[in-house]
């Protein structure tokens, strides 16, 4: 990262308070009390004190530093706002009010002592605006002198960046500070205003978010548009065919002379078929060439996290706990503790000279120098990437994932080795293929087919298996002009399918296409809004809740500039303006904080509560004799005892819909599965298997038999609950 000016770090102490103890000369905390000068600044005899954030990173560390450093972690951040109040004095400029965090007044005490005692303090935190701001946290805090501290950052841990890093030292960066504080500040402010809303209007243990609430719609979205697609029929034709050298081709049909042609039903396929009854079939054109296919980018953190969900089947939150362990430092066997794959929180595709200088090298060896590319690859970036990272990439390619297998826990030795892939592939050269297409005519109508074969595999050498679409193959061997035997048709029937639902990996593409949140923000954020039962997950799909369906709502309704994802992308740009300079951060609180008030009234007025009454049941309770209460819990309603606490009985809740079974007669009620999804089934269960996820609706569909069932939004229908015959039905208002 550049060295920063003194006349953007240490900003005029009249614009900001919080820069008092930066002044010239001046010795005062945030509190304007005084703060004692670490003696002997530069003739201290002790040793260099470097401060981490985790143990793990001081572990690694040590290993490069020898005797003249102890390093110290302070376990992340050491203060923050107060949990119990908003920690912000609006009425002063949106001033925070930082405290120490519950739990670290001994660790703050010991680095104290050994700050005292050492020639000079390095901070040491993550290379980014969290890992700045917890340095200067941490200078407040230790009441660390600006002569005698420097904050030192490296983009991997090894004893040459950690080297590096210690010629290069610097100031802290106020305005990667700042930009932190702006996030920190924006986030608190939705959450402690909006929170307490929904507390009232709802029930409480609520939250809402800046990006979770935008993340939460999109998924709700989501299911609205499933709800209100309706399948369209339509077909495809294929005519398989001999060549004149005996072998098999298959042709796909496209349409006519004029153009594209659709086939929307058996009767349009018919009509083809029936006119090239006889006709003959003829190579009107046939082209060879090549097709190249380039390398992907090496990983940023969000394509990092949806590969691994793809292909490990991981979470965006495992994936990164992993990563930070591959960052800080793993024991190798003969190498002791290493840091093996650059930071993990970046979206920059970026490689350093060195690190592709030691590749090519590598690779020439390896694999040949057909395989190194001419000149270093150049890989897009969207946006404001913040290139002063690279890409997730290995510390050194050399320490092959197979060479240090055993000395690797089992997911991360799976999470090296996709990253070490996807490293050596971006950086090599491109994929060559032969391809052919043939256009054949018959009566008429043209039919197409086509054929790759893989002549040079480059990239594909360490990469190919992770690919998601096979090669096609070779095609037989056709010229122009040539004659076909027609062997046969193969009709298929076809209907359109719905967009497919998030899973965490499309939703983490979804954001970052959005502009919606950063690299650090993706993997917590969801996790918030699965823990707080606002969507489900089954298997690797995210659905919501019913209660996620009433906070959705409730923001559309009221907040709707905080769940644009244009809004909180605009916003996103604001804190990238913050952090290089262009933008003062309470600038953007001003900006924010009148409107958002306004609506925050006005949500107060307009929201009705929305009321989960303990309405009473049909059911006896079996160990005390009341009637039953329906209540609301985190999983759903259930059935309980209304004598609690001195009966604490409780069941399972199913609802009649007043639908008999289709496939014994008893009655359908609705469930919940575990992750909180509804579904409908039959109350003899287990006995009988009855079971849909819409609702059905006594009926038989008019086309096939099947039981009909209600889809939709906004525009709700019957629909066949089979999904072959596409039957479906506008439903009348009522």
């Amino acid at each position: 990262m550049a060295e920063t000016k003194n006349s953007k770090d240490f900003r005029d102490a009249s614009s900001e308070n919080h820069l008092k103890d930066f002044r010239n000369g001046s010795r005062e905390n945030h509190l304007g009390k005084p703060v004692k000068k670490a003696p002997g600044k530069k003739a201290a005899p002790g040793k260099n004190l470097v401060i981490v954030e985790s143990p793990a990173k001081a572990k690694t560390l040590k290993k490069f530093l020898g005797a003249s450093y102890k390093i110290a972690a302070s376990m992340g951040h050491v203060r923050d706002l107060p949990k119990s109040d908003l920690g912000l004095a609006i009425e002063n400029d949106f001033e925070p009010k930082y405290i120490t965090i519950r739990g670290k007044g001994d660790i703050l005490a010991e680095l104290r002592k050994e700050a005292r005692s050492a020639g000079r303090v390095y901070l040491a935190t993550d290379p980014d605006r969290e890992g700045e701001a917890i340095s200067w946290h941490l200078m407040h805090s230790l009441g660390l002198s600006s002569e005698n501290t420097r904050r030192i950052t490296f983009n991997e841990i090894t004893k040459s960046a950690v080297k590096n890093s210690i010629k290069e030292s610097r100031e802290i960066d106020m305005d990667l500070v700042d930009a932190q504080q702006a996030r920190r500040s924006l986030d608190r402010i939705v959450g402690y205003k909006i929170s307490p809303l929904l507390w009232h209007k709802v029930k409480k243990g609520l939250s809402a978010g800046r990006v979770q609430s935008v993340a939460l719609k999109l998924i709700c979205d989501r299911e609205d548009e499933i709800d209100d697609f309706t399948s369209v029929e339509y077909w495809t034709l294929a005519a398989n065919l001999k060549t004149p050298r005996g072998d098999k081709l298959t042709a796909k049909f496209y349409g006519g002379a004029n153009g594209k042609l659709d086939l929307p039903d058996e009767a349009s396929v018919n009509a083809v078929t029936d006119a090239l009854a006889g006709a003959e079939f003829t190579a009107a054109e046939v082209r060879i060439g090549s097709r190249v296919a380039n390398p992907p980018a090496p990983y940023t953190t969000s394509t990092m996290q949806q590969e691994a969900s793809r292909l490990l089947n991981m979470s965006p939150t495992k994936v990164m706990a992993i990563a930070q362990q591959l960052y800080e430092g793993v024991d190798i066997a003969g190498e002791g503790t290493v840091g093996l794959v650059s930071y993990i929180r970046t979206d920059s595709t970026r490689i350093s000279d060195e690190s592709y200088a030691e590749f090519t090298e590598y690779a020439a060896g390896k694999f040949g120098p057909e395989y190194v590319p001419d000149k270093k690859p150049e890989h897009k970036t969207k946006g404001r990437s913040q290139d002063a990272h690279e890409a997730v990439r290995p510390t050194s390619v050399t320490r092959e994932p197979d060479r240090i297998r055993e000395s690797l826990t089992k997911d991360q030795q799976r999470l090296y080795t996709l990253i070490w892939e996807r490293f050596a592939a971006s950086q090599m050269t491109a994929a060559v293929y032969d391809t052919v297409t043939a256009k054949i005519t018959a009566g008429g109508y043209v039919f197409r087919a086509s054929g790759s074969v893989l002549r040079f595999d480059g990239y594909k050498r360490v990469y190919r298996k992770h690919e998601d679409k096979p090669d096609e193959g070779a095609m037989a061997e056709i010229a122009k002009g040539e004659k076909l035997r027609l062997l046969s048709f193969s009709p298929e029937q076809h209907f359109t399918q719905p967009p497919p639902r998030y899973t965490e990996a499309s939703l983490v593409k979804t954001l970052e296409e959005n502009g919606v949140g950063r690299p650090s923000t993706y993997a917590p954020t969801i996790s918030t809004i699965i823990t707080r039962r606002y969507v489900s997950k089954e298997g690797r799909t995210l659905f919501p809740t019913e209660l996620g369906g009433i906070v959705n709502d409730i923001m559309k309704q009221n907040f709707e500039d905080i769940v644009s994802v244009d809004f909180t992308a605009r916003m996103e740009d604001d804190l990238d303006k913050v952090e290089e300079g262009e933008l003062p951060w309470k600038d953007v609180l001003r900006r924010f904080y009148p409107g958002f008030s306004e609506k925050l009234a006005e949500a107060e007025k307009s929201v009705g509560e929305v009321e989960i009454k303990d309405e009473e049941s049909d059911v006896i309770c079996d160990k005390c004799g009341r009637r039953m209460v329906i209540k609301m819990g985190r999983f759903g309603k259930f059935l309980a005892c209304p004598g609690f606490p001195e009966c604490r009985n409780a069941l399972p809740y199913y609802e009649k819909i007043g639908v008999k079974c289709p496939l014994c007669g008893g009655e359908v009620v609705s469930k919940k599965s575990k992750k909180g999804r509804p579904f409908y089934g039959c109350e003899n269960n287990p006995e009988c298997a009855f079971i849909s996820w819409n609702r059905p609706t006594g009926g038989k569909c008019p086309l096939c038999g099947e039981p009909l069932v209600i889809k939709g939004g906004k525009t709700r229908k019957t629909a066949c609950s089979s999904g072959k015959c596409g039957y479906s039905a506008v439903m009348e208002e009522e």
